[in-house]
């Protein structure tokens, strides 16, 4: 305590020689307030020394060449995942319409196999003109399911080159995320993909039958319906 009132005389007695103008102040204030004006002069010094800013050092670690890997890695690998996920849904969908179209070509096919032969020529164009409308729809799905699947493969392969520099920079949770992310995209697209093959799977047999059925049609009209005879026959000489 008597160190601390040395200390604060120490500073009154400097902060008078600097401004003359304190010097004074001894003398216009009664000994009451000139108590209170050193106290006062105390608590004011000790706030301005306190609020001295003081130089903290800087942590060198976060700055190093590994951390700036590690975070540039794990940025890549978020961006990575993300054209992934995007990639993944647009390809889902599309798989999804095709499977839509494949199966519905697959119910045209056993309306068609199941009117042979109860219908007339007219009846059988306009019938066989839905059903080539329906395959050319198949088709345009599945060239657009073929190209996202495309990219797809893609970013792919970028997220696994991503989650592979991850684990070879030390970002280990970066990596273990991405190669989930990867495996999860995976079963999801193959069971897209498994319904999809079913459905073709349909349609192969639903031709098949309709094949079937338009040649037994066909044995059963009478010979020379379609105008053509057996090679090398003539048909007058049957007059003999």
């Amino acid at each position: 305590m008597a160190a601390g009132s040395r200390w604060l005389r120490s500073c009154c007695s400097l902060l008078r020689q600097s401004f003359p103008v304190l010097a004074n102040i001894r003398r216009r204030f009664p000994p009451g307030v000139t108590r209170r004006w050193h106290q006062m002069v105390g608590v004011g010094l000790g706030v301005s020394l306190c609020a001295v800013p003081v130089a903290e050092k800087q942590n060198s670690a976060s700055l190093s060449n590994e951390a700036l890997i590690k975070r540039a890695v794990s940025l890549v690998t978020d961006s990575t995942s993300t054209l992934l996920s995007q990639t993944t849904y647009a390809l889902i969908e599309a798989l999804t319409e095709y499977t839509k179209a494949v199966y519905t070509l697959v119910s045209l096919y056993k309306q068609y196999a199941n009117l042979l032969g109860k219908m007339n020529s007219e009846e059988v164009d306009a019938v066989w003109q839905v059903v080539i409308g329906a395959r050319v729809d198949m088709t345009t799905k599945q060239q657009e399911y073929l190209r996202l699947e495309s990219s797809w493969m893609t970013a792919l392969r970028l997220s696994e080159m991503a989650a592979e520099a991850a684990y070879q920079s030390g970002a280990d949770q970066a990596s273990v995320t991405a190669r989930s992310h990867i495996q999860l995209v995976k079963s999801q697209v193959q069971e897209v993909r498994q319904l999809s093959q079913k459905a073709e799977t349909k349609l192969a047999e639903a031709q098949t039958e309709e094949l079937i059925k338009a040649q037994g049609e066909e044995s059963s009209l009478p010979q020379g319906i379609f105008g053509s005879t057996e090679a090398g026959e003539d048909p007058y000489l049957r007059e003999d």
